[in-house]
């Protein structure tokens, strides 16, 4: 394909926990390649996800959900989310159909008026909301912001996805490509497995437990047909330590199961994972462990 027919564009993902802000990026590319779970703040650091089709690359940017931060973590996963905004082409601002704006949606608006960049609203889980609860949305969000457009979506079933691609892409300049165009993400195959593997737990855990967590990879090794990882999961007590492991390691187990079984797919050949939990008391608070797990603003 030639240059002077490619064009490129960045698109950032913002809003508060739980919107389905991932789902949505998982839907466009029809890749997984962000976790997704029940439980808020699961995504931490910016996942890249990249979609070629036909003569446009869209460079879409998941961000952490934007909320009250109680812990250095919370620090760090905030100002990610808003860094991540700043070099975007066009914004998609995710809401739930139903919810009023609260404190922490006025707060992004507020943001995103001074950004200077196209926002669109994207009001999720229509398929589960009534067309009256629907426009009631509408109308309690238009007037706190010129949005670019208003998009009704279900990030679940995939539909009104296309119409947001139809719609960005009228913003993209660049003139080339930035990936190649079989490229999903720009997530090293480490960070993938680490994050797969946190998925799990915060899918099989009790909900103190799963933002206490933290996955590393210490080992991974690539065979012809095989891939081995040693992954340490970390947590914040003794006692979560337990409930990670289960009655006779049934739950580290499940965990593992399910993570190999997801990772199998993404990499399109057999996974054998090895998992060890270990603890590391209030790590959300030091900057050098958030830092060790790679939780960096450098």
């Amino acid at each position: 394909m030639d240059n002077e027919n490619k064009k490129c564009g960045f698109v950032a993902i913002i809003g508060r926990p739980n919107v389905g802000k991932s789902t949505l990026l998982n839907a466009m590319l029809g890749e997984k390649i962000s976790i997704v779970s029940k439980k808020p703040q699961t995504t931490r650091t910016s996942v890249t996800g990249i979609l070629t089709k036909d003569d446009t690359q869209y460079i879409f940017i998941d961000t952490p959900g934007i909320h009250k931060p109680r812990t250095r973590l919370g620090d760090y996963m905030v100002k990610n989310a808003y860094t991540s905004v700043s070099g975007a082409d066009a914004v998609l601002f995710v809401v739930e159909a139903e919810c009023k704006p609260n404190q922490t949606e006025l707060q992004i608006i507020e943001k995103l008026k001074n950004s200077g960049l196209p926002v669109y609203l994207i009001i999720n889980k229509t398929d589960i909301k009534s067309k009256e609860k629907l426009g009631q949305t509408i109308l309690d969000y238009s007037p706190l912001m010129d949005f670019t457009d208003v998009i009704p979506i279900s990030a679940l079933k995939n539909e009104g996805t296309d119409i947001i691609l139809d719609e960005v892409k009228r913003h993209f300049s660049e003139p080339r490509f930035f990936f190649p165009e079989d490229m999903v993400t720009d997530q090293p195959e480490r960070m993938i497995a680490s994050e797969v593997i946190r998925e799990k737990i915060l899918r099989l855990t009790d909900d103190e437990i799963p933002h206490g967590v933290a996955v590393t990879i210490e080992d991974f090794k690539e065979k012809k047909d095989l891939i081995s990882i040693r992954a340490e999961i970390f947590c914040e007590k003794a006692s979560h330590k337990g409930i990670i492991i289960g009655k006779n390691g049934e739950t580290i187990k499940r965990i593992g199961t399910y993570a190999r079984e997801d990772l199998e797919s993404f990499f399109g050949c057999r996974v054998f994972i090895d998992l060890w939990v270990k603890v590391k008391k209030n790590w959300r608070d030091s900057v050098s462990a958030a830092k060790n797990f790679g939780y960096s603003e450098d």
